[in-house]
């Protein structure tokens, strides 16, 4: 297991001052392996007469085990320790996004196109026809990324100058898989009016609003509200995303166990924003039963649940047997398990009793509801949120491609016929020869999800009539 913790740390790079005759590369080793790190890299900065600069790259599991490590540097004769730096706050140095012009103005001919007068032409074209908007504008390439901060990663409400990295790393994503701009949009308000308010005002820049870390049950009406009041689509990510990527995954690990995904008996766990859209995209694809189960115990009808109007409306569509009892309880016989919840939820004898070749999708991130590898002991196929397991159940894999989609499309919002072409775009990306127990879900580093996706999801669009244009693809 040290080996796992490691490749779960933190890299550092610790820049050491050393004399010519100093220290041997070997005890350096030896000190970092005794406080069970791993050197990434050793590189020289520079050499001077008596001395060299090194930066030595390492990969810790804990900070308490850097400071140590740092302290053993220090006390040795002859070295001394300049600086120590986190290789994930020098990404993030300036920002990790910038905005940069798609002309270039280089005489006063090229200034008066781009802008006065020769802008104001543009200007009437568009007043007298909005829909041009799209086509002389960044709207027709643009995504506003929109979060209030509430439920950032698995860090809960942090606030919005918090969720600004996050945010700035999707933009990265949207740009480097699917050549899509997008803008982080950090509100200062979790007022749900509010928040409403603020993206119908600066809607008509962009061509889609991608809702992110806005916590439930609040995102359920925000994305409602700004979906009756824009004509472009609203997509929360949190919910569709996860859901879209899930049904993907398990569309593929049927084919795996070799049993129909309408049969299979499903317990999910976490009824979030992602367990209630994973719940209703099952049902939707003909799923006939599918527990829910969250902190409060089963999800059953008849039930009141304050404060979560979003499960009373779910209880009316699963459950059909009105199951009751421990999360250990329901899984007796059940063929899938699909944690959105917490880490080390589920302990072995929990799934001891599922039907015969279960799949257990344990989202839970960072520490899953239990540890993969005790899962593969008991069920055929395993998934997790983490990129160090096979098949990752990761967002990025749908919202690039789909917006990318979205966007070509110009679609006036999000059917759930597009969301069902996108979850079987991107599972047949892995070919039947290559399904197995551990490859039911292409790599994010694919270059063909998004391609492939955004295809399926143009010609789901203008089969639900939601398109306002109809590209080749």
């Amino acid at each position: 297991m040290t080996r796992r913790l490691v490749q779960n740390g933190v890299q550092y790079i610790i820049r050491l001052e050393m004399q010519r005759d100093g220290l041997p590369f070997r005890e350096i080793v030896q000190l970092v392996d005794e406080l069970g790190g791993d050197i990434i890299a050793w590189d020289l900065v520079r050499a001077e007469d008596q001395k060299t600069i090194r930066d030595l790259t390492v990969l810790m599991a804990t900070a308490e085990q850097l400071q140590t490590l740092v302290a053993k540097f220090s006390g040795l004769e002859g070295v001394s320790v300049e600086n120590v730096s986190d290789r994930t706050f020098l990404m993030h140095l300036g920002g990790k996004i910038e905005m940069r012009p798609r002309v270039h103005i280089k005489t006063r001919a090229d200034l008066s196109h781009v802008y006065t007068p020769g802008v104001a032409r543009v200007v009437e074209a568009i007043a007298d026809d909005p829909a041009k908007a799209f086509q002389l504008t960044m709207k027709r390439n643009t995504v506003a990324i929109v979060s209030d901060g509430s439920a950032i990663l698995g860090l809960g409400n942090r606030g919005p100058k918090a969720a600004l990295p996050v945010m700035e790393g999707k933009a990265v994503l949207f740009k480097w898989l699917a050549n899509v701009d997008a803008v982080p949009l950090c509100l200062d308000t979790q007022d749900v009016d509010e928040i409403v308010e603020t993206v119908v005002r600066i809607a008509p820049g962009f061509g889609g609003v991608n809702l992110e870390d806005i916590a439930a049950p609040r995102c359920f009406e925000i994305e409602q509200r700004l979906s009756e009041r824009l004509d472009i689509p609203v997509f929360h990510d949190d919910q569709h995303g996860t859901a879209v990527v899930i049904l993907a995954g398990l569309i593929n690990a049927a084919k795996v166990v070799g049993k129909s995904l309408e049969s299979m008996r499903i317990v999910i766990a976490g009824i979030g924003a992602a367990g209630t859209a994973t719940a209703e995209l099952l049902l939707h694809m003909g799923v006939q039963d599918i527990v829910g189960y969250d902190r409060m115990g089963v999800i059953v009808a008849g039930q009141s649940y304050p404060g979560h109007p979003q499960w009373e409306q779910l209880a009316a569509m699963t459950n059909p047997y009105r199951r009751q009892g421990t999360l250990k309880e329901l899984l007796i016989d059940a063929d899938v398990f699909i944690g959105v919840s917490s880490g080390n939820l589920l302990r072995p004898e929990d799934i001891q009793g599922m039907a015969e070749k279960a799949i257990l999708f344990l989202m839970a991130n960072p520490i899953p509801e239990m540890e993969p590898e005790v899962a593969q002991l008991y069920a055929k196929v395993v998934a997790t949120g983490r990129s160090d397991y096979p098949n990752q159940i990761n967002n990025v894999l749908c919202f690039p491609g789909l917006f990318r989609g979205v966007l070509d499309a110009r679609a006036m919002r999000v059917t759930v016929g597009m969301k069902v072409a996108a979850a079987h775009a991107l599972a047949s990306v892995v070919k039947d020869e290559e399904l197995g127990p551990e490859y039911i879900i292409p790599s994010v580093f694919n270059r063909e999800v998004s391609e492939r996706m955004a295809k399926a999801v143009i010609q789901a669009a203008e089969k639900d009539n939601v398109a306002r244009r109809i590209p080749k693809v």
